[in-house]
């Protein structure tokens, strides 16, 4: 993944490794279990591997692809062992995690352009607001100046909340009062970043889906508001999700994709939750990169995503 591989180091994979640990301690059991006493892949590993994936939110559909693909190979090499079936099945998850197109293939560090706007979506209490915060963060500590915009003008909340961790990053902050135009909000936090010369430009958004059809007309409004100021922005419409609802996240990847032109997710409270097999099912379903995920409550757990890693931690127990 470009210049995700080269940025993972020691202590991201640390994190990674330890916000994933109860999502692989089930499903590494599930794959001990199911080819127990067994020296080669036959058809009952194949059939309790498949329940190991969709016991772990992996979803019917992308387990269905990753068991085809499995057999397949199976098949094609016609002999296999228990002990490599682990290699193979890391390959086949793999395959199945999109890589960003290379043209917003960034890091902390590394912008393709700037100001890079990023505009945030996702309904209310997935950790939206947080995850805004510590990409705040995490861009400044990489030395890029940041501006925040606060659009989510419908709850007096989420604005005292960004201000809140606009504090705790460091970082400024564009914002209006409750029940102001989101839009203008969005077009004065742009016209403000292009004039203080900011590297990134953070808007968040509402995050209601009571009203599907207004959602998409204010969601609409406002990637158009930003683009009169800088014409191919935003560059990243960046969609959050919480990890933790295991397929209820792939219903709101659902109704956001149908509302707007989603080319990002960030996966969230994966710490907490054995369900961490949904990041391939969202990704495989939608076909979407990964760019962020969340691995704790602190300020730095956020962590840009190597699907390699990923992968490679979902089979490594901590000792």
């Amino acid at each position: 993944m470009g210049l995700f591989n080269k940025l993972f180091g020691k202590k991201e994979k640390e994190s990674l490794d330890q916000g994933l640990q109860k999502t692989k301690e089930g499903f590494l059991s599930k794959i001990t279990k199911a080819i127990a006493g067994k020296s080669t892949v036959d058809e009952e590993v194949l059939d309790e591997l498949e329940n190991a994936l969709v016991s772990s939110d992996v979803g019917i559909d992308t387990t269905v692809t990753i068991i085809k693909n499995v057999e397949e190979r199976v098949a094609r090499d016609k002999y296999v062992s228990t002990s490599e079936l682990n290699r193979i099945l890391q390959e086949e998850m793999e395959a199945i995690l999109v890589d960003a197109p290379d043209s917003r293939d960034y890091s902390f560090s590394t912008l393709p352009q700037k100001p890079f706007v990023i505009m945030v979506v996702g309904v209310n209490g997935v950790g939206k607001t947080t995850t805004i915060g510590k990409l705040a963060n995490n861009f400044k500590k990489a030395g890029k100046s940041v501006l925040l915009g606060a659009a989510d003008t419908f709850r007096a909340a989420a604005v005292d909340q960004l201000t809140i961790w606009s504090e705790r990053a460091g970082v400024p902050l564009v914002k209006q009062g409750m029940g102001s135009d989101p839009g203008a909000v969005a077009f004065d936090t742009v016209q403000s970043g292009v004039a203080r010369g900011s590297d990134v430009i953070i808007i968040d958004t509402a995050g209601r889906l009571h009203n599907k059809a207004h959602l998409m007309e204010e969601l609409s409004k406002m990637k158009r508001v930003v683009g009169k100021v800088i014409p191919d922005a935003p560059h990243e419409v960046l969609l959050v999700l919480d990890g933790s609802t295991g397929q209820n996240a792939l219903e709101q990847a659902k109704q956001f994709t149908a509302a707007t032109e989603v080319t990002a997710l960030a996966i969230t409270k994966l710490d907490g939750t054995a369900k961490g097999g949904v990041v391939l099912a969202i990704a495989n379903q939608f076909k979407i990169p990964v760019k962020f995920i969340g691995t704790g409550e602190k300020i730095d757990d956020l962590l840009l995503f190597d699907k390699h890693e990923f992968v490679d931690s979902l089979f490594s127990l901590e000792k």
